[in-house]
């Protein structure tokens, strides 16, 4: 049996904890502008509250006018901003150890004095290790969400924005579309001319989709070579012009295959929200519309007519 060395007392072990006692109490409690900064921003990891917070620190010491911060996270656009601009600005570039985490601006009226910017930058130091974690967060959140082939959200990013969508069409009576798309006879192309001309392809039709859409419109791949399109305040004829639109855009995808460069053609399926529906219900009266249509001769659009 082995012997565990017994741990050694020691006298001065209260006045230690006491003395750590009163370290957290002064830390907790003090008010200098730096420690209460890192605080607060220690309590979240949300890229947008940790702005706010910053925000509105820095404007107890510096005002400024509006504060502006821009990042590109995982391929997508991240933009903060409050209170309205001024005439005169300064920018920073914020990085750490190489790497760069989003600009952030401040404008104002007034020029921003020598003493202004250098707590400006002291303010700014003391965030960015917060504000890396948080990007670094919001990537790893953002890559949970994401098709790594196509760059478009996945299965369960449409998931929950089929319930976000769900929730508002019951609450405020929006109209809300749903598009399942699907390319026609793909099966043949992988096994044809292999799973890296049919990734290519796929990638291709994932940026042809976001090019036919509106920014308000959002795709996800919802399975092989599936994808859904939903589309906020149009009902169930503007969502079939829409899908009409997307299968001929992706009629014009030419890929090299060999001596004739390979195209594709794909089936859509539509069903507008329904009042009191389930987000689960909407799916699947979206994807009998696309098994209409499959079974309809494919290259066509079906749509799951609502109930009046």
């Amino acid at each position: 049996m082995k012997n565990l060395t017994p741990i050694q007392t020691s006298s001065s072990r209260p006045a230690r904890l006491a003395a750590l006692k009163q370290s957290f109490q002064d830390w907790n409690n003090t008010q200098d502008a730096i420690t209460r900064l890192c605080r607060r921003l220690s309590t979240t990891l949300s890229l947008e509250n940790q702005l706010t917070i910053l925000a509105d620190e820095m404007s107890g010491t510096i005002p400024f006018d509006a504060l502006n911060y821009r990042n590109r996270i995982a391929r997508q656009d991240f933009v903060f901003a409050t209170g309205m601009g001024g005439p005169h600005r300064c920018e920073y570039r914020l990085t750490l150890e190489g790497l760069p985490y989003g600009t952030l601006t401040l404008h104002r009226r007034q020029r921003f004095s020598d003493d202004e910017l250098a707590g400006i930058e002291m303010m700014l130091s003391g965030a960015i290790c917060h504000i890396r974690n948080a990007c670094q967060f919001l990537t790893i959140e953002q890559a949970a969400l994401t098709d790594a082939l196509t760059g478009i959200g996945n299965k369960r990013a449409l998931d929950e924005a089929l319930q976000r969508a769900s929730a508002m069409s019951n609450r405020h009576g929006y109209a809300w579309s749903l598009i399942l798309c699907d390319l026609d006879h793909f099966k043949q192309i992988n096994d044809h001319h292999g799973h890296v001309v049919g990734d290519h392809i796929l990638a291709r039709t994932a940026e042809k989709l976001e090019q036919a859409l509106r920014n308000s419109d959002t795709v996800y791949r919802f399975g092989g070579e599936e994808f859904a399109i939903l589309l906020p305040h149009t009902n169930e004829q503007e969502a079939r012009e829409v899908a009409d639109r997307i299968r001929n855009a992706l009629e014009s995808i030419r890929v090299d295959g060999g001596e004739i460069p390979l195209t594709v053609t794909a089936s859509c399926g539509v069903a507008m929200h329904l009042t009191e529906e389930s987000s689960e219900q909407w799916l699947a009266r979206a994807d009998e519309a696309l098994y209409r249509a499959k079974a309809g001769g494919r290259n066509c659009t079906r749509v799951f007519a609502s109930i009046s």
